[in-house]
């Protein structure tokens, strides 16, 4: 699989892997229709072949491409037997919860022979945003990129780029995902890492059985690159770097941010990052590696190993260059476990905050939370044996609730009005036994279970701190919030002090995200206002953590408003 370069004029070509009709909006912009086939196909990679679910056939899946303003209509028609859900991560879903994806939270799974129409507009975003499976740990395959344009004659706040490069992490595991995390699941152990770390769906040539597939990004000498970086990896963190090269970055999470220059950057599971590469002013008589390997914090396995693709410089006409052998140059990356340059790089992360892309910091805070976030155990059951600490079987939990998906859609259950039994409007807003969360452990690991959410009216203004804990030693937590971008005011290491800590809060240019890493050992402050009805899903996008339980959901409630109303559920919805 060779590079798929776009150049700007180009980008609103459409390809034949969808079906499409545009339909012109003059306030809004356009209607794009896709449709997403989820078959089964036979993929190779590291010499084991193995039947993976794909959409239309593609690994990494199908790109959407959109403007600002526009209406995205994807029918997605499951193939395969087993129920299949796909959410758009990071899309606001602004009164179109319906469309969010998570299953048994927004909607009930498309299950085998069925299809479902996501109808969602996208309001106020550009930048990079991606889709994945959102069941299960479907999602190692099942993922692809959202490219998000400005609307028509408005440019990039930074030089139009020559060409944008959509580059994608993943994870390939020779095994099923899914039987390795039903396994770990019965076992109450730790789940086996995958095998590789790919680019683009390849995992290049540092592994075994894998030189022929390796992305390839060949280049011209002085221009602009506009690589659009995603994380989709199920379970790793991820520090990235071109040799020879420096990266300036410019967007996260599809909002704009005052561009800084990098050699290395952090992009952690569920986070998006665009950076300009400027090329070399000439033919280098080079070849340079672009590497990616995890970040680790924790005490668990993972996956030690480096996704590599090449970087190439096309060579000038009527030379040999093309048919000798380059000398290669490799990136250094920072060490596995380098939290220093992890919270060095967060801290460069500013909004742009400027009249035309202000940050819009809420100055007031109406409700104030304060969640722990981490793992812990639960029993093991009569007469098993379990692989989890002394015998117990591995938990993640939130304020000590390790959340218990239900089996009917919690947003039908709300807007119904049919929530006995599912689930109970009770989350704790701060825990409910305090103990020193980054000092020594408590006695008791073990932790609740229950289908708790918050409730909030419309438009209450949120302050949220998530604390790591060390009860199974000090981890980092990418957290994802649905339904909302949020604003990164603080974050440290240690306890969080309520009393000294805001005081440091910024709230003139935080960063606004959709994905904030908790730090190690340390805890990480976000605002964000309730203005956007519906139920969202809150989760560790470590997939191993979520299956564990590192998850709760919000429920906005309707505002007074026709507009601020959560719109009527589909025709197509789909059944449990």
């Amino acid at each position: 699989m060779g590079v798929f370069l776009l150049s700007s004029p180009a980008l609103l070509v459409f390809f034949p892997f969808f079906t499409f009709c545009l339909l012109v909006d003059p306030v809004l912009g356009i209607t794009r229709h896709y449709k997403f086939d989820v078959k089964l196909h036979n993929v190779t990679r590291l010499c084991h072949t193995r039947s993976i679910v794909l959409v239309n056939g593609q690994f990494p899946g199908p790109r959407i491409v959109a403007r600002e303003g526009d209406q995205l209509l994807i029918k997605v028609v499951n193939h395969v037997p087993k129920n299949v859900s796909i959410h758009w991560h990071g899309i606001r879903q602004l009164r179109s919860g319906w469309a969010d994806g998570p299953a048994y939270v927004t909607q009930c799974p498309i299950q085998t022979g069925q299809s479902y129409v996501y109808n969602f507009t996208i309001i106020g975003q550009r930048g990079t945003l991606f889709w994945h499976a959102h069941i299960s740990w479907l999602r190692a395959t099942l993922y692809g990129p959202i490219i998000i344009l400005p609307k028509r004659g408005v440019p990039y706040p930074f030089a139009k780029p020559y060409k944008e490069v959509p580059i994608v992490f993943g994870e390939w595991f020779n095994a099923d995902p899914e039987a390795v995390i039903s396994q770990a699941l019965q076992t109450g152990g730790g789940p086996n890492v995958s095998d590789a770390y790919t680019i683009n769906g390849l995992p290049g040539p540092l592994y075994n059985c894998s030189a022929k597939d390796t992305f390839k990004l060949k280049v011209k000498p002085g221009k602009t690159y506009l690589l659009r970086l995603v994380n989709a990896a199920l379970n790793d963190e991820l520090f990235f770097s071109i040799a020879n090269h420096t990266l300036t970055v410019v967007d996260v999470d599809a909002v704009y941010v005052k561009p800084f220059e990098t050699e290395t950057l952090l992009i952690t599971p569920g986070q998006t990052t665009n950076v300009i590469l400027k090329t070399k002013p000439g033919y280098p008589n080079a070849t340079f590696f672009m590497t990616a390997r995890p970040y680790v914090t924790g005490q668990g396995t993972f996956g030690n190993s480096t996704v590599a693709g090449i970087l190439e410089y096309e060579s000038p006409l009527n030379s040999l260059h093309s048919s000798i052998m380059l000398p290669l140059f490799k990136p250094i990356l920072p060490a596995l476990n380098d939290t220093s340059f992890a919270t060095k790089f967060g801290s460069k992360l500013r909004s742009l905050a400027t009249a035309q892309y202000p940050a819009n910091v809420l100055q007031k805070v109406d409700k104030h939370f304060f969640f722990t976030v981490g793992l812990g155990t639960s029993p093991c059951q009569h007469n098993q044996t379990c692989q989890g600490p002394n015998g117990t079987k591995f938990a993640a939990s939130v304020n000590n609730v390790s959340f218990a998906m239900p089996t009917t859609a919690l947003l039908q259950a709300h807007f119904f009005g049919q929530s006995n039994g599912v689930y109970t409007p009770d989350f704790p807003s701060t825990p409910i036994t305090p103990f020193n969360y980054t000092g020594s452990p408590p006695n008791n690991t073990m932790v609740s279970n229950g289908t708790n959410v918050v409730v909030l009216p419309f438009n209450t203004s949120v302050e949220l701190v998530m604390q790591d804990t060390s009860i199974l030693g000090a981890e980092s937590h990418p957290l994802h919030l649905h339904g909302f971008n949020f604003f990164i005011v603080g974050q440290g290491f240690g306890n969080f002090d309520p009393n000294k800590d805001p005081a440091k809060f910024n709230l003139i240019d935080p960063v606004e995200r959709n994905t904030v890493g908790v730090p190690s050992g340390g805890w990480v402050a976000i605002r964000f206002l309730t203005d956007n009805p519906g139920v969202w899903f809150m989760h560790c996008h470590l997939e191993v953590h979520t299956s564990w339980g590192l998850k709760m959901a919000w429920i906005v409630l309707d505002g007074e408003l026709p507009t601020q109303k959560l719109l009527p559920p589909p025709t197509d919805l789909p059944k449990c």
